[in-house]
């Protein structure tokens, strides 16, 4: 089912349109302008599956947060990508169709599957006083200035991550080890996926492989395909997994490309590099001792 029908970024003469006086006021950070312009991205047409795919800083994220941000979607944490973002947001249009058979629409991050396992896992365990502590660490070291002038390494460190990171990878880069990783088990991430999609609904999931293995991956990816077929969802996706890009009858916009193009899977850079691989180690998966 297709609700999204289309998206509309801004041209490079919009962007400017912006206002030169109002972006120099940020110190030359004109982000999101020019992301999508340089590579002639400004019209976007939904299939029931829509994937945006590309490497870090092809601005899959940037666009999932744009799509999402104009629409209204919900989501577990609020973004703030400043004035200009917001402005660039505001500038973007949208044809949404079926509006009123549209239950939910719903932006999902891989920190927010992070998060539901942390929070499984802190039922048996002290981690979720440790999570409460850190996050009020992040907010402090974020937002309230010292009094003074000295401070220790670690809270120099908080300090800086703090500005750098989201709450949710501050924390995970403290609670991160051994025995948190054991515990959060693909399983449990289907889990999440499964209580969360309901029918009727457009999900904006960004990079939701995180957290699971080659054969889970291929578990939701089935999971997808049947909610779309069989429950009325729209998708809109940003990966760079070649399972989850090989979802049936999926729309994949090619963003490492100028000017973007809407491409097939198997032709991806990305997923091309695994093919050759496994090509050229073909003879040791076709050993009679395995």
């Amino acid at each position: 089912m297709v609700y999204l029908k289309s998206f509309s970024l801004l041209s490079a003469g919009a962007e400017e349109s912006l206002g030169a006086a109002t972006l120099r006021i940020y110190e030359g950070n004109y982000y999101p302008c020019g992301l999508f312009s340089e590579k002639l991205l400004k019209n976007i047409d939904f299939d029931n599956i829509t994937i945006f795919y590309g490497g870090n800083g092809s601005g899959k994220t940037t666009l999932l947060n744009l799509i999402s941000s104009k629409v209204g979607a919900s989501r577990n944490s609020i973004i703030d990508k400043g004035p200009i973002f917001n402005d660039y947001a505001e500038h973007c249009d949208y044809d949404l169709v079926k509006r009123h058979e549209c239950m939910e629409i719903r932006f999902i991050s891989s920190d927010d599957v992070f998060d539901y396992l942390l929070d499984l896992r802190a039922v048996n365990s002290g981690v979720n006083r440790r999570k409460s502590a850190l996050a009020e660490t992040y907010f402090e070291s974020k937002y309230i200035k010292k009094n003074n002038d000295f401070e220790t390494y670690e809270e120099l460190k908080d300090r800086v991550d703090s500005k750098r990171m989201t709450k949710s990878k501050f924390i995970r880069s403290r609670l991160v080890n051994n025995n948190i990783q054991e515990q959060s088990n693909g399983e449990t991430a289907l889990a999440f996926w499964e209580s969360n999609i309901k029918e009727n609904s457009i999900y904006i999931l960004d990079e939701p492989e995180n957290s699971l293995s080659a054969e889970n991956q291929l578990k939701l990816k089935a999971f997808i395909e049947e909610s779309a077929r069989f429950y009325n969802c729209q998708f809109i996706i940003s990966t760079h997994s070649p399972f989850i890009l090989s979802l049936h009858d999926a729309k994949i916009y090619d963003l490492d490309s100028n000017p973007v193009g809407v491409k097939k899977w198997y032709d991806l850079p990305n997923v091309r590099v695994y093919y050759d691989f496994f090509k050229e180690n073909k003879d040791d998966f076709e050993r009679e001792d395995i």
